[in-house]
């Protein structure tokens, strides 16, 4: 089975060769995901902002499928890597890559292959199913994510307060999004 942005792009543009579709995928699902990036709420009580990061990745893991889908969001991260500004902070380059967000970020990494992995057996494609594979991705990025502020905050319990309880409502309402969106795309290609 495949997912949605290659059957998009092969239809749109059947006679272009796999590999150049490959990287121009991987290209705009990093640029879709520094984007999202920009739209932020700073919260006074964490220092992990709420961004709509999170619904890209969830997106363009189950568009792009495992392979592209990882290998979107680590070209995201080099991006921010060589001082670009695709962070949700106006920070970037490697120094931003030691602060409080790089368990999140590698989470978008793993969170995009799994979330990909589903979709490439069908589960993206209805509101019931899709909601798996985005719960999944949400929760690898939360565990990156919490794990590394754990260590930043020399505690477990006070970066479960600062790194995960004040997004569970706002990421939640992403995963029901996306949950809306992906399976309206398939629905309006077919």
């Amino acid at each position: 089975m495949t997912t949605l942005a290659p059957t998009i792009y092969t239809r749109t543009f059947p006679c272009a060769a796999s590999w150049l579709r490959d990287v121009i995928l991987i290209v705009l699902g990093a640029l879709f995901v520094a984007a999202l990036a920009q739209v932020k709420i700073a919260l006074p009580f964490t220092p992990v902002p709420l961004t709509g990061q999170t619904f890209a990745v969830l997106l363009v893991g189950a568009t792009l499928g495992s392979k592209r889908g990882a290998a979107s969001m680590a070209l995201y991260m080099a991006l921010g890597a060589l001082g670009l500004p695709v962070f949700a902070g106006s920070e970037a380059g490697l120094a931003y890559l030691s602060g409080a967000t790089l368990g999140y970020l590698i989470g978008f990494v793993m969170a995009a292959y799994v979330i990909g992995l589903l979709a490439e057996r069908g589960l993206e494609r209805s509101v019931r199913t899709s909601l798996l594979p985005f719960l999944v991705g949400t929760v690898i990025i939360y565990v990156c994510g919490v794990a590394w502020l754990a260590i930043m905050l020399g505690s477990l319990s006070k970066a479960i307060t600062a790194g995960l309880l004040p997004f569970l409502i706002g990421d939640a309402i992403k995963l029901i999004a996306a949950s809306l969106v992906l399976p309206a795309a398939w629905k309006l290609v077919r």
